[in-house]
């Protein structure tokens, strides 16, 4: 068992510290090259793995262009387009959806609001601080996803269980110009050792700091289950 900071605020610094170091090129992995197709790509990710949204996107891309291409699609063969991803049916809805409210209510253009964003079909505010944040510079909180959800919870620096209150907490200690960052270096330690099932504590940069960490600690407190 690791010992962490004395305060959730010095342990998210050292998070961000040692991450930063472990992965110096961490970025977003999800394929785009405009703000409606990164919003349609983080509609997809929902449970879904960013490498098989991108593999799905490519072709997606290329056979729809623009708003108005989603919105008149019909949505039986736009969610055949999407069969590979989890949900599909219900993502084509979403997708569809979605791009009639930009069409009818934001003049074509993605919203850059998170007011405005999470009205639209499928958006909730994960997926409106990606957009925010990628598609339009805007970084007003921190995307929790399932990776920011475990590891923030291993490493004791908050003890919520749902995003909107996990993302509460980790905005009240996480330094603001790590906010965008936080995320994608919690993706990627959580992809390539601090995995769900079962983590390489023994490679890790921070199971010195981690409550969680296997060698003496008991107890697994992304999900309050025994190692």
């Amino acid at each position: 068992m690791g010992t962490p900071r004395d305060s959730t605020q010095a342990q998210a610094e050292v998070v961000v510290d040692r991450l930063e170091d472990e992965y110096p090129d961490s970025t977003i992995s999800l394929r785009y090259s405009n703000r409606l197709e990164l919003l349609i790509a983080v509609i997809l990710s929902a449970q879904c793995t960013d490498e098989r949204v991108n593999k799905e996107t490519k072709h997606l891309f290329e056979k729809y262009d623009g708003p108005e291409d989603y919105a008149n699609a019909d949505q039986d063969e736009l969610a055949e387009d999407l069969n590979s991803i989890t949900y599909y049916n219900s993502k084509a809805g979403y997708i569809k959806s979605s791009c009639k409210t930009i069409l009818e209510d934001h003049d074509g253009e993605v919203p850059d609001t998170m007011d405005e964003l999470i009205e639209l079909s499928g958006v909730g505010r994960k997926t409106a601080n990606v957009v925010l944040q990628h598609g339009h510079d805007i970084v007003e909180g921190i995307v929790v996803d399932t990776h920011v959800q475990r590891l923030s919870r291993r490493l004791g620096l908050t003890e919520e269980e749902y995003p909107e209150r996990i993302e509460e907490d980790l905005m009240g200690i996480v330094p603001e110009e790590s906010w965008q960052e936080f995320t994608h270096l919690c993706i990627d330690h959580g992809r390539a050792v601090c995995t769900a099932q079962n983590p390489d504590c023994g490679d890790c940069v921070l199971a010195d700091v981690c409550p969680s960490e296997k060698g003496d600690g008991e107890i697994d407190l992304a999900s309050g289950d025994p190692w």
